[in-house]
């Protein structure tokens, strides 16, 4: 487990809570879109010490109620002791996930590791393998979405990219999703893209913001299968 970042306050990373956020190397997706390829293809500039970060947090538990564990893709190394360890202190536990590991999310979750789980839907299952350049197996996916559900912490959430993700798509997933977890879930996020001016495929570096309109266009086609949906520009 390679700790290659830390966010020291985030006020919207961890729903209704005060956070760090704590960012881990390494991916088994390469998503082109992806602002942290220095989580993905790159060496970190800096790698954490588990010490240093324990350190910290026993420092500013009078402040923060949780931490948010992101990548990268964070089940690829997560260590459950160091979340026993941070438990320890008291902090509630979010953990960001693409799906790809249901076993170790089960795990966590079984072992009371876990507070809230945010998994990323990267599109319809005839889009997926080519959103993410790299295999998958969406057994293993929609086995963490019902994981996720039956949960009841969750969100799930899409970033839109505007050649992947038309209004049709957006209903492909709804219903996939739908079929998937037996029902509507509770919470789905669309989030705009921005260019920050980094990302895995450079060819996105030309690539505008997403617009409010398009996202909002495709909230109404996503109402219809979640029980909430919010837009995250």
């Amino acid at each position: 487990m390679i700790i290659a970042g830390i966010q020291k306050l985030t006020l919207i990373d961890y729903p209704e809570k005060i956070a760090c956020t704590l960012f881990l190397h390494g991916c088994n997706f390469r998503c082109g879109f992806c602002h942290n390829p220095e989580l993905v293809i790159k060496q970190p500039e800096k790698i954490y010490t588990e010490k240093e970060i324990f350190d910290f947090l026993e420092k500013r538990k009078q402040y923060l109620d949780g931490v948010c564990i992101t990548g990268g893709e964070p089940l690829l190394s997560l260590d459950k002791n160091f979340l026993r360890q941070i438990k320890n202190l008291g902090y509630k536990i979010k953990v960001d996930t693409n799906g790809s590991f249901p076993e170790k999310l089960k795990e966590i979750i079984d072992e009371g590791l876990v507070d809230f789980i945010s998994i990323d839907i990267k599109g319809s299952k005839e889009k997926y393998k080519k959103i993410i350049n790299a295999e998958v197996d969406l057994n293993k996916i929609e086995e963490s979405f019902r994981t996720a559900h039956n949960f009841g912490n969750y969100e799930f959430r899409t970033t839109i990219i505007e050649e992947f993700h038309d209004a049709d798509e957006i209903r492909k997933v709804g219903e996939w999703i739908n079929e998937t977890c037996g029902g509507k879930p509770k919470k789905y996020y669309l989030q705009g893209f921005k260019n920050n001016g980094k990302f895995i495929d450079e060819n996105y570096k030309m690539k505008k913001d997403s617009a409010e309109n398009y996202l909002n266009e495709l909230k109404k086609i996503a109402d219809k299968y979640f029980e909430f949906v919010g837009v995250r520009k």
